[in-house]
Formats: C-alpha cells, sequence, structure tokens
C-alpha cells in the first residue's frame, strides 16, 4: 500500500492492489467482513473451512464490496486473546485462498505486529488495526 498526493485537500488517496486507488473522501467504500473465529460476535465463524470464505468473498465481491477484512482474533465482550501461532494458523490458508479468488483488496483485521507482518508478506493490501496502532507499538 502506498499513500499518494491528496486529489482535493480532503481526500487522500492509496493505491492498493494492482494500482487500483482507493480515495478517502470521494465516495462511501463498502467493506464485507469474514471471520475465520470460531466465536465471532456475529456467529458467522468459518474457522477451518476455507471453501466457506472463498464463496464468501467471491459473494462479497459480486455484490458490490470495493474491500474484503479477514480476521481470526475474536474481539466480541468476554473474548479469549489467542496466541500468534493460532491466529496465523486461523488466518493464512484462508487469506490465501481469498488472494488466489477475488480481485478487490483484502484487509487483515489483527493488532499483533507477528500477524500482520505475515499478513503483509501472504499478500495482505491492508492492515485494520482496531487499537489504532496503540497495543504493541511494534506493529
Amino acid at each position: 500500500m502506498t499513500e499518494t498526493s491528496p486529489s482535493s485537500n480532503h481526500d487522500i488517496q492509496l493505491n492498493v492492489a494492482d494500482n487500483k486507488p482507493l480515495v478517502w473522501g470521494s465516495r462511501t467504500y463498502v467493506m464485507g467482513i469474514i471471520n475465520v473465529s470460531p466465536d465471532s460476535f456475529s456467529g458467522d465463524g468459518l474457522d477451518n473451512d476455507v471453501q466457506s470464505v472463498i464463496d464468501q468473498g467471491l459473494r462479497f465481491q459480486t455484490e458490490g464490496a470495493d474491500i474484503l477484512d479477514v480476521g481470526a482474533q475474536s474481539t466480541r465482550p468476554g473474548h479469549e486473546e489467542i496466541t500468534d501461532h493460532e491466529e496465523l494458523r486461523r488466518l493464512i490458508p484462508a487469506l490465501e485462498g481469498l488472494i488466489d479468488a477475488v480481485n478487490i483488496p483484502i484487509s487483515v483485521d489483527t493488532y499483533k505486529p507477528v500477524v500482520a507482518r505475515a499478513a503483509i508478506e501472504t499478500g495482505a493490501n491492508i492492515i485494520n488495526d482496531i487499537w489504532g496502532l496503540k497495543y504493541d507499538a511494534n506493529i
């Protein structure tokens, strides 16, 4: 992901996924959320089912999503913290499957530096840190 010059005083353009620009401030972008955690707050956790993840990603893309956001660590109230290893075990196969199947940017929802680094190395375009980079300064 690279930041480029703003197209106006208020817009910020980010080039992601084959240099398809996202111009913040120009319009509303729709993000399809895919949870690969078995204890997702929305009850849609697709843990260990890569084909279901791919199918959901393709459905979101067909229905007009601009970005997919994949998360493997539940953050619902009362959630249990999982290890980096477990988060990667859930995330990477799903991420690899989506990268091969869709042609829209993929965001990974994580606040852990090890997971963020592995996600970018695997091909994620965006890191969505719900802590706003304040949970761990190394991210």
